[in-house]
């Protein structure tokens, strides 16, 4: 069994947004819960695109010095970028590498903090 298969299907059932860029900020993935998200950007047509063109001056600026920051050192992994109170979640950015530690590019992880509604172990669909 191929792994790329197994990564890929935790990313897909993701219920928070996932968009995995490259170094030159070009949009490689999203994630069903990302194109929902960004519906209003674009969607899923964002793929190949930059991921500069969604943001302003200021995002731009603060996406590149944390990638110059991803690259000093393999120790520098995640940076906290935002919080969003009306959603109650923090933001961040993490820094994708290769096996050898290089920088290859980084996506946005969104990390809810209410507490699961859900019954546990609820079988219903």
């Amino acid at each position: 069994m191929n792994p790329a298969l197994f990564w890929k299907s935790v990313l897909e059932q993701d219920l928070c947004p996932v968009v995995l860029c490259d170094l030159d900020h070009t949009i490689v993935y999203m994630n069903p819960a990302a194109g929902k998200r960004y519906a209003g950007q674009g969607g899923m047509a964002l793929l190949g695109k930059t991921l500069m063109g969604c943001h302003g001056p200021r995002s731009q600026e603060m996406i590149e010095k944390v990638v110059a920051w991803f690259r000093e050192s393999r120790e520098h992994n995640r940076i906290y970028t935002f919080r969003n109170d009306a959603e109650n979640k923090d933001v961040y950015m993490v820094a994708l590498r290769d096996d050898g530690g290089t920088l290859i590019g980084y996506y946005e992880k969104h990390e809810y903090r209410d507490r699961e509604a859900m019954a546990l172990y609820d079988f219903q669909p």
